[in-house]
This record gives structure tokens, sequence and C-alpha cells, in this order.
């Protein structure tokens, strides 16, 4: 007999649930056929059946539809686990891992008290143990069921496992996370992990092979760290496992296995690893911030003796002078060579916070630990009298604080961030030495500047350029830092900002690089112009003897005409031009065949110039001219030389390619551009030229006024 035509049969799927086939009463449901919000069924015998009904009734519908194979299979599934026979156990097991990530089925089969059965089975051993930790770890994860509730006996069994020498891969790896969602999800239980975990037996597991199981091994560690209780996160705590990583992170030992097992371990970094060792080197920096924020007290003596002893190793001033008066005078002198912003009181230089104390126990470090060049740069400043002397007090401060904000010292670490800095695993006080590094590269930018006290906000925001830029490169140690810094001169921060500024959105459209191009022959017309001009000025060489060095010289320099080149032996450096009438030699510039550089030159061809050094070489130079003679040059620079080669480029009608010219045309095209473009700034240039309007329908313009 068919059904009625009033009830719709419709068939439900969903992996791992039987199908199932419900039927629906459509005169008696609360939905009609009309309307604009429809939606489609297709039922087990027939067409699609098309139900309209308010979104909210919709949604209630389709959970009560979807939730009914769910409580199915949940249902099933805890029968199954329960059976008697291990391999349908097994397979039960392995079917709820999977079911166990879908939030419906996770919600049924905690309804039915499937989270204590699964409790109960984790006295099985092997694939049976590894499947229930996984469905019990997706289901607590869903976050229906509160990690308090999580008994004391449990928590001892699964760290039994993590403390096993020996023990499944997969066992360890679901224990290891399981341990790390209770302590970060609750701070009852908190106290009880750390008791049954040490960071000596997570630290075994960091030199496996398995980059898995070491990513979930640290990944405790920054959990029972970042969760610590914030009184006895910074002090000798009194839970085991706390105290022992309280002192072991500032210890060789964890950075070392971490250096030699992991980041620099046969395997590359995935981006999980990468995002852990991050997250520990944040939690380590965050324990310089009591210091950081801790002010100095003026009164406290013992901070003061700090001070005191930081002038005693710059000026070894361990003579008393006599009187009070004396020693307060010669102190106050003192502290102003060290750089102090006070110099009666330096103490009140560090109740600002941040830095605070922090910037005092850095200096303390360099005068103690890095004393040659501690004395040098005080000395070195403290002896100048041009208002250049660089503020080692201040610097230091300001510095500790900008350091400070780098590493974002006291900050949580960001959730997905993978910025971690190899170097900083490479030492025991890497804070430290990442600031001597500094000061020092603060100490040569300000001579660089030529920077005067007015200055120092400028010398600052170079400083944390070259500082940033440097770290951005990843330096593997220390030592690499120092020579990516030493490359992050102020002329090349001064370089790069110019290639960045030509190198933005604006810089690049159409209209701009079209631009460039009307403008660049105009300027290398210049350029050739300053070097013809250089050419007609002249120019001092030395004579290289064939015998011995002797100190002799010669003159070149081109005719007003541009025709002739003149030159003839001096026997002292001019003091300035060299009239034609001294120099008796010339050379028609049409007579020049060509110029040869480096090793081409006939000079350093010769036997005895074999011996001539490389930057001897990379100056030398030679003019070809009929019928086999030259002209052999060393320039005495590289500027020199340049101009020399581009002006003779220039002669012959050739393009001038050396580095000045590129260096000139850059900076000159640049000017040119801002300037032309000065009219126009905060104002986009579109890519394209506006349209052209359309023709009018007629040209009569006129207007009659009578």
């Amino acid at each position: 007999m068919p059904p009625p035509s009033d009830i719709v049969k419709v068939a439900i799927e969903w992996p791992g649930a039987n199908a199932q086939l419900i039927e629906i009463d459509q005169v008696r449901g609360p939905w009609s056929l009309s309307g604009s919000e429809q939606f489609a069924l297709r039922y087990a015998d027939g067409p699609q059946l098309y139900i309209t009904e308010q979104v909210r009734d919709r949604k209630m519908w389709f959970d009560g539809i979807y939730k009914l194979p769910q409580t199915r299979a949940a249902r099933q599934l805890l029968e199954r686990i329960q059976s008697h026979g291990i391999d349908a156990r097994l397979e039960a097991l392995k079917e709820l891992a999977k079911l166990s990530a879908d939030p419906t089925f996770a919600t049924e089969f905690i309804n039915m008290e499937g989270i204590g059965t699964l409790a109960r089975l984790l006295l099985q051993d092997g694939q049976m143990l590894a499947f229930t930790l996984t469905a019990f770890l997706e289901l607590m994860d869903h976050g229906i069921v509160s990690w308090d509730l999580i008994s004391l006996s449990f928590i001892k069994q699964i760290a039994g496992y993590v403390n096993q020498p020996m023990v499944d891969v997969s066992i360890l790896q679901r224990s290891l996370a399981i341990l790390e969602s209770i302590v970060l999800n609750s701070h009852s239980l908190y106290q009880r992990v750390a008791q049954e975990i040490t960071v000596g037996q997570l630290i075994a597991h960091l030199q496996v092979s398995n980059q898995e199981i070491q990513t979930y091994a640290i990944a405790l560690i920054n959990a029972l760290f970042l969760k610590a209780p914030e009184d006895r996160r910074q002090c000798v705590c009194a839970f085991p496992s706390l105290q022992e990583m309280a002192s072991t992170l500032a210890q060789k030992h964890l950075r070392s296995i971490i250096l030699n097992h992991i980041i620099r371990g046969n395997r590359p970094i995935k981006a999980e690893m990468a995002h852990q060792l991050y997250v520990l080197q944040v939690l380590t920096f965050n324990l310089l911030e009591e210091r950081m924020m801790t002010k100095m007290d003026p009164s406290d003596q013992m901070q003061r003796d700090i001070i005191f002893e930081l002038r005693r190793i710059a000026f070894d001033g361990d003579s008393d002078p006599g009187g009070t008066e004396k020693r307060k005078a010669m102190y106050t002198k003192d502290y102003k060579m060290l750089g102090f912003t006070n110099h009666v009181n330096p103490a009140v230089d560090f109740t600002q916070t941040p830095p605070g104390m922090l910037a005092l126990d850095n200096m303390l470090y360099l005068a103690r630990l890095h004393q040659d060049t501690y004395i040098r740069i005080v000395l070195e400043n403290s002896s100048r009298e041009d208002k250049h002397e660089c503020p080692f007090g201040r610097c230091a401060i300001e510095l500790t604080r900008m350091l400070c904000e780098i590493l974002q010292v006291g900050e949580l670490p960001n959730e997905g961030c993978n910025d971690y800095h190899p170097m900083f695993f490479t030492h025991d006080r890497a804070w430290e030495e990442f600031f001597c590094i500094c000061i020092q590269l603060l100490n040569k930018t300000w001579k660089e500047m030529r920077a005067t006290a007015e200055d120092f906000n400028k010398v600052m925001q170079v400083v944390r350029e070259q500082i940033t830029r440097a770290l951005a490169m990843k330096p593997t140690s220390l030592d690499q830092l120092k020579s990516k810094l030493r490359a992050l001169s102020y002329s090349e921060i001064l370089r790069l900002r110019q290639s960045e500024r030509m190198s933005q959105d604006d810089f690049q459209s159409p209209p701009i690089i079209e631009l460039r191009e009307r403008i660049q022959p105009e300027i290398l017309e210049l350029i050739k112009q300053q070097r013809l001009n250089r050419l007609c000025e002249g120019s001092c060489f030395r004579k290289v003897g064939n015998r011995r060095r002797q100190e002799k010289f010669w003159f070149c320099r081109l005719s007003l005409n541009h025709k002739v080149l003149h030159y003839g032996d001096l026997d002292d450096p001019p003091q300035g031009e060299v009239p034609f009438e001294m120099l008796s030699d010339k050379i028609p510039v049409s007579d020049i065949k060509s110029v040869v550089t480096g090793k081409d030159c006939p000079h350093m061809k010769e036997k005895s110039a074999l011996k001539q050094n490389k930057e001897v070489l990379e100056l030398a130079f030679s003019i070809l001219y009929d019928p086999d003679e030259a002209l052999n040059f060393v320039a005495p620079n590289k500027y020199e030389y340049c101009v020399w080669i581009d002006g003779l480029s220039a002669l012959l009608g050739r393009e001038m390619n050396s580095d000045l010219t590129r260096s000139d045309l850059d900076t000159l095209i640049s000017m040119e551009m801002k300037l032309r473009l000065l009219d126009l700034e905060n104002i986009a240039i579109p890519d394209a030229p506006p349209p052209v309007p359309k023709e009018p329908s007629t040209y009569n313009f006129t207007y009659n006024y009578g």
C-alpha cells in the first residue's frame, strides 16, 4: 500500500553512521510550500521536496534530523567499546577516534557518560590505548566538559606514560598533549601535573629523533612555565618541576639540548616547532620583566654601590681625595663623564620603568665581563671636547628600553607567531651579550653620524633600524649578528632607505616609470659633462718604478676643447691646477684606440707587476693609441678611477658604466623626480591617463550678449 501523499520519507546519511529513513508529515508540519525561503531535501521515493520556514526553525529542524544518526552512532560505539571481543573493541575505538572530532557526536557521546568509560579503558595497552587517548583528547577539546573534573588518578596514570623510558610513540605523543591541555585549561590541577612531571624527564624527550615528540615536550614545558602562579614565576617555586625549570631555563643543559638536537638537527624545523621555540624564547625573556619594572631606590646603599663600581672600573678611582666635598666634586665629575643625566645622584636615572634596574644590570655585566670594551667606550667619549661625545649612561638606559620593546619583554606570546631567533639559544647569557653587542653598535653609529646631544633621538632611531634589520636576517650566532651589524653602517642604512623609497608602489607606476625614462638622458648628459670637466682640471698620478718604489709623480689633463690629452712628469704633487705649458707630452683623442683596465693593462702584465696587490690592480687602467703605444695609469683612489674611466668612455662615445655613475644617476634622478612631483604630494597617481572626452556636438562656443 503506497504511503499517504502528505507523508514524505527523507533519507539522512552521515559518515560512520547507518542511513536513516525519516518520515515528515507535510500537512501537520509547521512548513508550507510557498514563500521565498526555500530549501530542498531529496527523499527516498520520488523527486526533491521544497520546504519553506523561518531561519531559526529551519536550523532547529536540521539539527534535529542531524542529531538522530549521531545519537544512534554514539550509543552503538559506546556498546561496542565495552564488548568483550578485543578485535571488535579495537575497531570501535578506531572509529571513535575519527568521529570524536564532530561536536554533535561528541556531545551525544559525552552525555552517555562516554568520558568515564574511556578513562576506565586507559588500563589497556598497545594500539587500543593509543586510540583511546586520541578519542579522549578530541572529546575534551570541544570544551563540553571542564578539565577540572579530571581525577588525580587519571593525571598520575597519564604522567606515568610520559615518565616511562620505553613507550609507544603514539601513546607518548597523546599523553604529552593531554597533560598540556590540563595545564592550560585547569588552574586547580596545575600543581598536580607539576608534581608528576619534571623538566628533567621532558628534556629526555627533546633528544629523540621524532620532531613531533620534541614539539609536544617543549609545548608542555611552555605550558608549565606560562601558567605558573604569578607570585612564584620569578622565585624559587614550591613545585619540584617548576623549581627545576626556573633554574634550568637559564642554564646550559636545556639550552644546549635544544640547540644541538632541534635547531642544529638534521631535520628542517616545522611551523609548530618554530612556534614553540618562539614561545619558549618569549617566556625566557619575560623573566627580565621583574627587573625591568623595578625602580631603583636612591636611598638604597647596595644599589648605589653598583653605580660606584661602574665608576671605579671606568676610572680606577680607588684613591680617596681626602675631604667629603672633594670626594663629592670628583664623583660628580666622573658621573658626568660616564654619561648619566643626573650627575649628582645618577640613581635617579634608573627610577623610570621600563627599563628600571634592568639597565643597571646590563651596564654592570658589560663592565665586569667586557671590561676593556666598557673602559674604551667611556674614556673615548669622556675625553672629547667637541660636543660629539656619546653619553654612555643615557645611551645604555635608552638602549635597554629599546631592546625590551623589540623583543617584547613582558608580553604574552602571539598565537601563530614563529619568530624565534636561533642565536638566543647559543649562549647562557644571551640577553646580556646581545646588549653588549648593541651598545658597541650605538657608539659606532654615533661617531659615523657625527652626532651631538641634540641628535640623540635620531641616533636611537637609526640603531633601532640597524638592530631590527639584522634580526630579520635570522643570524644563527652572536658572532654572525656582529658581522651583519657591521655591514649595516649608517651609510648603508641611508642607501637602503633610499632604495626602498624608490621601490614603493608610487615609483613603480607606469607614469612614474615614463617620467624616469624621460629624465634619464638629461641626467646622463649632466654626469658626462661633469666627468669631462674633471678631466679638464686634471689629476696627479704616482709613478710606479720597475726596480723600487720611487716617489715621483706625473700629471694628466684634457684640453678645454676635448681634443688632446696633455701629460708630463712632476717632482712634487701639485697644489692646484697644472698649466698646459708644464705638460710636455700629448696624445690626440682621435688617436686613442681603446681603454683597458686591470689585468689587461700593459704595466700590469709585466713580471715586476705580478707582485702588485689587488688594490693596485683594481685602480689600474691604460690608454692604447697608435701605433702600439700605451699611456699607463694607477689612480690614487676609486673615485678618481671612476671619473677617468667615465670621462674617457664619454670621449670615445661609449657608455659610462662605473659604480660611481650608477650611484650618481640614482641620486640625481631621485632628487629630480621628487622636485617634479612635489606638487603632487599625497595625491594618488593613476596608472593610466584619463580618457579623452568625446568631441562636442558643435564647435560654436561664442555667446551673444545682445
